[in-house]
């Protein structure tokens, strides 16, 4: 957020909605810094009556750090507003987010304590936290209450349709569970009572109840919550769907022929991929790589010639996931049980029986940056960030170090020396061409190939280092610096 602040700052000048997003961009980040100070605040608080002296110097250090931040949010906030109400308002609506932020990363790490360690709960919990609290503000903004919307929150105007259907879709679908769990509890109260039935012919006849309930909440948020939201944040007179096909045969040669491309690739790369899993000896991590490369061949054409038509298409992509692995985990007829044989094939130590986060991971790697990168931007390789790091280093630096790697960072560490200069030589040669490519498409690269190394060169070393999840953290690491 930071770093993006940093180039909105570069742009003001060229953008005339400029200040308006950039104050909104502002508060932003702010309310990420809060989420996270809020969740360091709360695990210090459980840290007070350590006895060890190492413990409470950590508590003394960090409650200093955490007050000496608070106070400087609060000085810079009131050097920019007039008081009363405006202020009120924001810190109330910063408490929320540090309050949600704390209550959903306990809820993580107590549900799913194999998929994620305390860094990686800290990115998702905040990241959520922010999302929606974006989407509160677009709604909050757009209702009349009895003080004017605006003093209650100030939110941009140059919002697209695209961006508001997106995030009107993942909020149906991260509701969804709420409607289904609701309805299934209802369901047991009003019609099983009274009915007496083996256990096999129960469970059997709960398992198509609740078949057939989760395909009616999800007809009931697609064909009518998510309208409803998207009319009243961005005022949209059709459907969702309706407009994205729209869009889609707007422009049609292009967007149909790469969704076609899209199709080939997919088809071709599961097919083959899933029957060497199941008949070769080649090792799961190789084959968790090969999809990184797909991730290339996917998304690289469609950054370039078709960046917007990419960004409905992340959305599309995740909101796929998110239905494919509700079905999954709750055993969704007829496609549970095959949706969890094909997923099973390329899980790691971080996936769990309850959540697998892998394919996640690899998605919003390559999306986040492309989605950061929306408006003007004076980086052209940053929407690439994801797309470079784990499709192109995090690939060549684990197939190289597999197999050539000899010198290792460490002892008790797999990563190899090899494998990391290979990831940066890999990631420096596919920017040389990059570079040829946008520029033959009009961008003009503005970031000399000084920073460019040291970006590439820091992201590699990360790579090498890091214990957390690589595929989320490179990612976001290396569009902040590309965004410097």
């Amino acid at each position: 957020m930071l770093s993006r602040l940093i180039q909105r700052s570069r742009l003001l000048s060229a953008d005339p909605n400029g200040p308006e997003e950039f104050a909104y961009l502002e508060m932003q980040y702010w309310a990420a810094s809060i989420s996270c100070l809020s969740v360091l605040a709360f695990f210090l608080w459980h840290l007070r009556r350590a006895p060890s002296n190492g413990i409470s110097k950590y508590f003394k250090y960090g409650s200093l750090s955490i007050a000496l931040y608070l106070m400087t949010y609060f000085l810079s906030f009131l050097l920019k507003t007039d008081g009363g109400l405006m202020v009120m308002t924001n810190m109330v609506y910063m408490l929320c987010h540090g309050v949600a932020a704390v209550i959903l990363i306990k809820h993580i790490l107590e549900k799913f304590p194999s998929c994620s360690s305390f860094g990686e709960a800290l990115l998702v919990s905040s990241g959520l936290v922010l999302y929606f609290g974006d989407m509160l503000a677009h709604t909050l903004s757009k209702m009349d209450f009895f003080m004017s919307s605006k003093e209650f929150i100030h939110t941009p105007g140059t919002r697209s349709d695209m961006t508001t259907i997106i995030q009107g879709n993942l909020l149906g679908l991260f509701l969804l569970p709420l409607l289904y769990k609701s309805s299934l509890q209802f369901w047991d109260y009003c019609g099983m009572e009274g009915k007496q039935q083996t256990q096999a012919a129960e469970e059997h006849t709960r398992k198509r109840i609740g078949s057939a309930v989760f395909y009616i909440s999800l007809l009931v948020v697609l064909m009518f919550l998510v309208p409803s939201w998207t009319h009243l944040v961005q005022g949209l007179k059709v459907h969702p769907f309706v407009w994205i096909i729209n869009y889609m045969f707007t422009d049609s040669h292009e967007r149909l022929a790469l969704c076609a491309y899209w199709i080939c690739v997919i088809y071709v790369s599961v097919r083959r991929f899933y029957s060497i899993s199941k008949q070769s000896k080649t090792e799961r991590i190789l084959l968790r790589k090969y999809y990184h490369l797909v991730a290339v061949l996917i998304f690289s054409p469609a950054v370039i010639f078709q960046p917007a038509f990419l960004d409905l298409a992340f959305g599309a992509a995740f909101a796929v996931f998110l239905t494919l692995e509700m079905i999954r985990i709750w055993e969704i007829y007829p496609l549970g049980h095959v949706v969890h044989q094909f997923m099973n094939a390329f899980t790691d130590h971080r996936d769990s029986e309850i959540l697998i986060v892998s394919h996640f991971s690899l998605l919003l790697g390559c999306a986040l940056p492309k989605w950061m990168s929306s408006g003007l931007n004076d980086r052209p390789l940053a929407p690439f960030a994801g797309i470079l790091s784990l499709g192109i280093g995090d690939t060549m630096a684990s197939m190289i170090g597999y197999k050539y790697g000899v010198l290792r960072w460490s002892k008790t560490g797999k990563k190899t020396i090899e494998g990391t200069a290979a990831g940066i030589t890999s990631v420096l040669a596919a920017c040389s061409i990059l570079v040829s490519l946008l520029a033959s498409s009009g961008y003009i690269l503005s970031q000399n190939w000084l920073s460019l190394l040291i970006a590439v060169t820091l992201s590699g070393l990360l790579e090498a280092y890091t214990a957390q999840l690589d595929n989320a953290f490179i990612p976001l690491v290396f569009y902040s610096l590309l965004c410097l």
